[in-house]
Formats: structure tokens, sequence, C-alpha cells
């Protein structure tokens, strides 16, 4: 298959997701006893639906999500008389938490199921570390890097005689011997050398940490690393519990004053680099990419990622998100106080607004200036 229906395929089951996390706010909200009285797939002019009890199930034109329409949650649409007892409103604090919540924990679910799969099935790949670049000086010093003679494109086999089969590997070695020399079997154009250096303490974004002065990448594939069924979840926890970290700091990037003069600089022109942010569009075209290139490692952990970034992006305390209903849910519990709820309504339109604009943007930055492909 090409590129293209990759992508498209991993399209869909962004949008299957969201459909699912809607299913998790449904399910809770009827296991509570709370009335549902629309789910649909889609948006927009209805194709297809069925009345199945209270509850309206169908399709609509686009195929952008699903929603499902809870009694009592939209502060616009009186609940009439005789379902206020089972509406959301009517539901104690703690319910109505765990069907606000039941939303956004799909997406950690399905990160985990495909990181257990990642583990289990494909393996985590073992990549040759490859020096990408040598600094010539390191806090105003020749870096060690450079007075040894490491050259970029060296790819280091081993250190101290162990083999390295990640850069995060290599990183931790020589992390580990600050002022003691160490020796780097690199492989240049076919031919192995030993090399000597000594790594020392430079500052880096208010770090200080010791290091001989280069950049490593990943260069030819070694193979995968598997493990057995009980131990891929454990590392699927470990490695989720890792990348929603990573994605909570990375989110202020994203969409605090840094991310968002980068949008301005790259609007303006400049060239796209594979850690720039994507939308949903460029994420299914890196997914073609790495389906194409059968990295299915790579596909696996993108789609997890994607799902962690959901989940946080939507438990952010601010309406319309998920995050805000819980707000107002711990709000109303610690005040003991009902907020009405048409009074965040200009909150809700001025952040919906922000991130609409911002997606728009994205989506046409990789629609006009897509990021590299990583796989060649």
């Amino acid at each position: 298959m090409s590129t293209t229906i990759y992508g498209i395929l991993f399209f869909a089951c962004i949008i299957l997701v969201i459909v699912v996390h809607e299913a998790g706010h449904f399910s809770v909200a009827k296991a509570f006893g709370i009335k549902v009285e629309e789910f649909f797939v889609g948006f927009g002019p209805r194709l297809w639906s069925v009345r199945r009890g209270e509850t309206e199930y169908g399709v609509k034109a686009l195929p952008l999500g699903g929603y499902v329409k809870i009694a009592g949650m939209n502060p616009y649409q009186p609940v009439p008389p005789e379902d206020v007892p089972r509406s959301y409103a009517a539901k104690p604090p703690l319910q109505r938490a765990l069907v606000i919540l039941a939303g956004p924990i799909t997406h950690f679910l399905i990160a985990m199921i495909a990181l257990t799969v990642l583990f289990a099935g494909f393996g985590t790949p073992r990549y040759r570390p490859v020096i990408d670049g040598v600094q010539q000086t390191l806090s105003g010093q020749p870096s060690p890097a450079f007075v040894a003679g490491l050259q970029p494109g060296d790819a280091v086999v081993a250190v101290n005689g162990v083999p390295v089969s990640s850069a995060d590997q290599f990183v931790s070695i020589t992390r580990a011997h600050p002022g003691r020399p160490i020796v780097l079997t690199v492989d240049r154009g076919g031919v192995r050398y030993a090399i000597t250096a000594t790594p020392e303490y430079a500052t880096v974004a208010g770090q200080r940490f010791p290091r001989l002065g280069v950049t490593v990448g990943d260069g030819a594939l070694l193979g995968y690393d598997r493990t057995n069924p009980v131990r891929a979840v454990g590392r699927a926890a470990i490695y989720t519990g890792s990348v929603t970290k990573a994605v909570i700091v990375r989110l202020g990037d994203v969409f605090g004053p840094a991310g968002i003069h980068r949008v301005i600089q790259l609007l303006g022109g400049a060239p796209r680099t594979a850690n720039d942010v994507s939308s949903v569009v460029g994420a299914s075209r890196v997914a073609g990419q790495a389906a194409q290139a059968h990295d299915w490692s790579a596909l696996l952990f993108l789609f997890a990622t994607i799902n962690i970034f959901v989940g946080i992006l939507n438990l952010v305390p601010l309406p319309p998100f998920d995050g805000g209903h819980l707000a107002v849910v711990a709000w109303e519990k610690l005040t003991r106080r009902r907020l009405d709820q048409r009074r965040l309504a200009p909150v809700a339109a001025v952040v919906l607004g922000f991130v609409l604009l911002f997606s728009l943007s994205v989506i046409y930055l990789d629609l006009v200036n897509p990021v590299p492909n990583p796989f060649r």
C-alpha cells in the first residue's frame, strides 16, 4: 500500500479513538443511570439514526469524531422536570467526575495496549549510535571530542569494550565517567578506530553534567528487543508514565509563547524540523511513512504518544475540555455551591477559538510545509 493509504488508515484509527473516548462517557453515564439522549459518530447533517430506548444512535456526514448528549450537561438546554433526577447535574460529585474522567482515561488505556503490543509483538529497535556533530569548543575550551579527533558520521560500536546499542546508552556511559578517559570504538568508513576521550563538565540549559561535546543520533538498525506479555504490560505502564510526564512538559512549549512564536515563524516561511508541532494531518503523514518503511515499532509508539497527548489535553482544567468540567465539579464540592456554567461560556469561547486557530494554522503547515520524512 502507498504512504497516502497508510496515512488515511491511521487517520481513521484516530477518529475511531475519539469515538471510543465518547463511548467512555456514554458507558459510565449509563452505569450511573444518567439519561443519555444521543450518541453519534461524526458531525453535521444526520445520515442515519435509530432510537433504542431513550437514546438515539446514528451517523452524521462529517467523520471527524463523535459526541454524546447527556441530559443536564448543556446549561442552555433545560431538562424536562421528569428527567431532572436522572440528569448529570443531579448526580453526586464523584459520579459526575467519573463520567468526565471516563473519556480521557480511554486514551491512556489505548496507549497501554499499543505499547504492550509493541514490546511483546514487535520489540523496541536497537540502533547503532552515530556522531551527528562535533563541537569545537565546550565551556570556552577545545571540546574533548574535537581534541580526540571524533568526526561526524562516526558510528560508535563500543565504549570501554562494552557494545552500545542506543544513543541513550552512549550518553549514560559518558556521563558516568566525568574526568576519566573512555575508549570509544568507532566505525569510520568501514574501518574501526579506538579513540580515547575524557568527558568534562559543561553547563547546558542551566544544567551541569559531563559531556564530550558531540550530538548523537541513531544509525544502522541492529535488531529488536522483545519481551514476554506479562513484562510487556509492566514496561507499557512505565513508558506511559514517562511519556505522560514528557507530554505535560511539552504541552507548555507547544501552546505557550515559544510555541506560538514558532508557529508564526513557520507561517512566515521558516524551514520545518522533525521537532515542530504537527496536527493529526501531519501525524497521519508520518504514520504513513513509518508504515511504508515497515517500521511498525515507530508506528505503534507514535499512536500511543498521540493518545497520551490527547488524554492530557482533555484534562486541561479549562472549558470546554473535560478538565474544565472536572474543575467545576471540584469547585462545587469544595464550596458546596452550584456554579452557573453559563458564566463560563466566554472562557470556553476564548479557549475554543484559540485551539481552533492554532489547529488550523498547524494543519495548513502540514499541508504546505510538512515535517521532513524521518524514515529516509
